[in-house]
């Protein structure tokens, strides 16, 4: 087995195991290029990726990255592994997860937010959960993935109809779409989850290459953009199954795609005073008006630009601490604007990039552009934050206990930021014992 395979091992404690193994065997990591880049947002098999998190974890050390953070779709299955993983490498890790919320009750009820398929659902993110509260957020999570999978399904009844007027074989969603997830050890089941079902069918059903391509456009009727036909029609292309998703998830999904009902998208007020009770930190997830995706899977749209103005100053009052985005995806103006709103409304900036297919890159270097480069100085003081109040929950960067918090926000986060960076991130647990809170 390659390296990413060894990483990827349905085992966990063989994943960690070969990483370490990997890592000795690097010398150490002595000939790894290290930047000063970090990513607070990439996804795992514990959701939808094709990296475990010994495999991300590895992927981001190749890449330089100092630290990097596991954001699965309404999971926290892969985040100790995540965090093992980076004591193994010597980077800093973080977790979370992210989730849809419905924002009934709030000046923005009904507003197409930053989910691409519902109205008055808004994806938010959990950022920087203490380690020993990763339990409680599980339990939080489970109610939400059972209503979700009642209506995954649904989706799947929904996809049988289809294929059946084009001749194709049905699907199961027990036999083809649950074994394609880590259900099993407390993972979330996804839309992707089910496309992937299909491009397995397509690629049975048609090969790779040209036919499949004209399969897609003259029996599923899809817009296949020229960039991605060239890609498919290369039956060699490494990333053929994860190109062909992306093209179903923006040009296909809709047709199978039945609302979330408000006990799997839960009311954000009750998801932010959720996240605030167990010593994390809420974030609204920032999409903007889309022009081009970065991942392939999301069409040209509008999205909350048009109404920030309302917005910010309602996700302040409802208790969000944070605000995330990811810089790549925005136009210089979008970002600028968002940063000033944060500003304004005392909100911290987290980043990050959302890594869920093989073609992406782990590499960020816009985070080390003069714009950006204190998207860096947060991730550290995200890192801080959860390492501290891991052990004690009063060191967390939000909490009135902490020695800081009577510093403005900004003067908090370089304080987070300095200790962060100063930590031994092969012995994180040591932070507390070595950070003088008189600095």
């Amino acid at each position: 087995m390659n390296e990413l395979e060894l990483l990827n091992q349905r085992d966990q404690e063989k994943r960690l195991s070969s990483l370490e193994m990997i890592f000795k065997d690097s010398g150490n990591g002595k000939e790894i290029v290290s930047t000063e880049e970090v990513n607070n947002h990439v996804h795992t098999i514990y959701s939808f990726s094709p990296y475990s998190p010994s495999a991300a974890v590895y992927q981001a050390w190749k890449a330089g990255l100092k630290a990097v953070g596991c954001m699965d779709h309404d999971s926290v299955a892969g985040c100790r592994e995540l965090i093992d993983a980076c004591k193994i490498v010597g980077i800093g890790s973080t977790v979370g997860f992210e989730l849809r919320t419905n924002f009934s009750g709030t000046v923005v009820e009904g507003k197409r937010l930053n989910s691409p398929d519902s109205k008055n659902i808004g994806y938010i993110a959990i950022h920087g959960i203490p380690e020993k509260r990763l339990p409680d957020c599980a339990d939080f999570l489970a109610p939400i993935n059972h209503e979700r999978n009642i209506r995954n399904e649904q989706q799947v009844k929904q996809l049988n109809f289809l294929l059946s007027d084009l001749g194709l074989d049905p699907l199961d969603f027990e036999r083809d779409v649950v074994p394609l997830s880590m259900a099993h050890e407390g993972g979330s089941i996804t839309e992707r989850h089910i496309l992937f079902a299909l491009v397995n069918q397509l690629v049975c059903r048609c090969g790779k290459g040209q036919a499949l391509v004209d399969f897609l456009r003259d029996s599923l009727h899809l817009s296949v953009p020229e960039r991605i036909g060239e890609y498919l029609k290369d039956e060699q292309n490494p990333h053929y199954e994860y190109d062909l998703l992306g093209l179903l998830k923006s040009t296909f999904i809709d047709k199978i795609f039945i609302q979330p009902n408000y006990k799997e998208c839960v009311s954000v007020f009750q998801a932010v005073e959720f996240a605030n009770a167990v010593g994390a930190i809420p974030a609204y997830a920032y999409l903007g008006d889309v022009t081009d995706s970065p991942t392939g899977d999301k069409k040209a749209q509008k999205f909350e630009d048009d109404f920030l103005d309302i917005l910010m100053p309602q996700i302040k009052k409802i208790g969000f601490r944070a605000v995330t985005y990811m810089p790549p995806r925005n136009t210089l103006p979008q970002l600028m604007r968002i940063q000033s709103l944060c500003e304004q409304y005392e909100l911290m900036e987290i980043s990050g990039v959302d890594i869920n297919s093989s073609r992406q890159v782990f590499n960020c270097p816009i985070i080390l552009e003069k714009e950006f480069r204190h998207l860096a100085d947060a991730t550290w003081a995200l890192i801080a934050h959860e390492k501290m109040s891991s052990q004690d929950e009063k060191y967390g960067l939000f909490s009135r206990e902490n020695p800081y918090y009577s510093l403005p926000l900004q003067e908090r986060i370089g304080k987070f930021t300095k200790a962060g960076r100063s930590m031994d991130p092969f012995h994180p647990e040591t932070i507390l014992k070595t950070w003088n809170f008189k600095e």
